[in-house]
């Protein structure tokens, strides 16, 4: 047995091997998924992002994102899948520092290169977890520890990765002028050339400076911040639809729905029902 479920029959942690498993199509899983690339290429597609990669590499999902992987002839790969319910990275930030990082960060890549002596460490503590998952007397804690380590690994290989790319690369100061006004305006301010009369440039300046410096056009960049909150306010929250809908501004409920469901393929209910509200939620009661 390489998965646990919970008491309603959903994945609590699992790990699945490629020859078990296919990405080749868009799937939307209801864990977060840490997909170790052993060996090939291919072009990862999440959501609204898609890049290129090669292995070894780790490539990262949240839940219920729309995942597959092109081009992927003669790729190996392992998936880790864990609930919100089992693991919860909000309330583990401290240990692991992932959330905003590998996971729900609309900036940032979700990958991590990894060299020969990182991957066989990733293998090892992967082979362990297997281990653990196949004991049918395997202990709950046990388990968790092994995923902390892996999303403990992970984020500082991160980090380091990103120091190094600082030393080297010369960062656009307009670019980062944009991403703090998207995170304190995009409540508000939902078209490209309300940033870009803020910044003194032209809409078309904007469209090319963001597409090199973070992937994506602006308006994905939009689009993607008011989903992210969303997402945080479904599985974060106990609020209703409606004042979710209310908290961000959006006319009623039903506009709402219609535009999280156009971004992210399910409603907003199917993904509270899916994905869980978090023990954080309950937290502050």
């Amino acid at each position: 047995m390489n998965t646990i479920f919970g008491e309603q029959g959903e994945c609590l942690i699992g790990i699945e091997k490629s020859e078990h498993s296919s990405l080749e199509h868009p799937v939307q899983l209801a864990e977060y998924c840490i997909i170790v690339i052993h060996k090939g290429d291919g072009i990862y597609h999440a959501d609204f992002t898609s890049f290129n990669f090669s292995g070894p590499i780790i490539l990262f999902s949240t839940p219920l994102q729309s995942i597959y992987i092109e081009n992927c002839k003669n790729i190996e790969y392992t998936i880790v899948k864990f609930h919100g319910d089992f693991y919860c990275i909000e309330a583990h930030r401290d240990e692991v520092a992932c959330n905003g990082l590998l996971f729900n960060n609309i900036y940032l890549e979700p990958s991590l290169s990894l060299s020969q002596q990182q991957h066989e460490d990733f293998h090892k503590v992967l082979n362990h977890l297997q281990e653990e998952l196949k004991d049918p007397n395997s202990s709950p804690m046990i388990l968790k520890s092994y995923l902390q380590v892996i999303l403990a690994k992970c984020s500082t290989a991160k980090l380091r990765t990103m120091e190094k790319q600082d030393l080297t690369l010369a960062k656009d100061q307009q670019m980062e002028q944009f991403r703090v006004l998207l995170d304190q305006k995009y409540l508000t301010l939902h078209k490209p050339n309300h940033y870009a009369e803020i910044l003194g440039i032209s809409a078309n300046t904007l469209t090319k400076k963001s597409i090199k410096y973070f992937g994506k056009n602006p308006s994905q960049l939009i689009q993607d911040r008011l989903i992210l909150e969303a997402k945080k306010k479904l599985h974060l929250t106990t609020l209703s639809i409606k004042e979710i809908a209310y908290e961000l501004q959006f006319s009623d409920e039903y506009y709402f729905s219609r535009f999280f469901k156009k971004h992210t393929q399910i409603s907003p209910q199917v993904f509270r029902n899916k994905g869980g509200i978090s023990q954080v939620a309950y937290l502050s009661k």
